[in-house]
């Protein structure tokens, strides 16, 4: 009865090694997908866009309130128009010309504010139903006072 009791309790000792070696090789295995996409977020948060992205950035008052931001895979010559109304709420007048409101962010009435872009840190000299993306463009979109 005792050597039946040892054999017994000796194949349980093994079988629940094993199956906490399985369960911690997966664990380990999930730590390692964890630890290589954080990896990867750090690398897009240190400005390093993909081979096809633009980096979208809505701001208010010269940036000092940060809305939203977005990193967008585009082909060459995308209309930065058609690719804010793709990825982001935006109103517009004047026959799309001009851009009122982004992530329902709008001057009140009366208010002298407006939505400025810039692309690279440079004003453009297009409106955004005009303005043709490169991969790699920084658009800065910033809801401010007119100067």
């Amino acid at each position: 009865m005792n050597k039946w009791f040892l054999y017994i309790a000796s194949i349980l000792i093994v079988i629940g090694l094993l199956a906490g070696c399985g369960a911690g090789g997966e664990e380990q295995s999930e730590s390692n997908e964890s630890s290589t996409q954080t990896a990867e977020e750090e690398n897009n948060t240190e400005g390093e866009l993909g081979e096809n992205e633009v980096r979208i950035t809505i701001s208010k008052d010269n940036g000092s309130e940060y809305i939203d931001e977005q990193e967008i895979e585009v082909e060459e010559g995308a209309i930065l128009m058609d690719v804010m109304k793709e990825n982001f709420y935006v109103e517009t007048a004047q026959d799309d010309q001009f851009i009122t409101s982004i992530e329902r962010v709008s001057a009140e009435e009366g208010e002298d504010k407006s939505w400025i872009f810039e692309v690279n840190g440079e004003m453009a000299n297009v409106g955004a139903a005009e303005y043709e993306l490169s991969p790699g463009d920084e658009v800065t979109f910033d809801f401010q006072a007119w100067e």
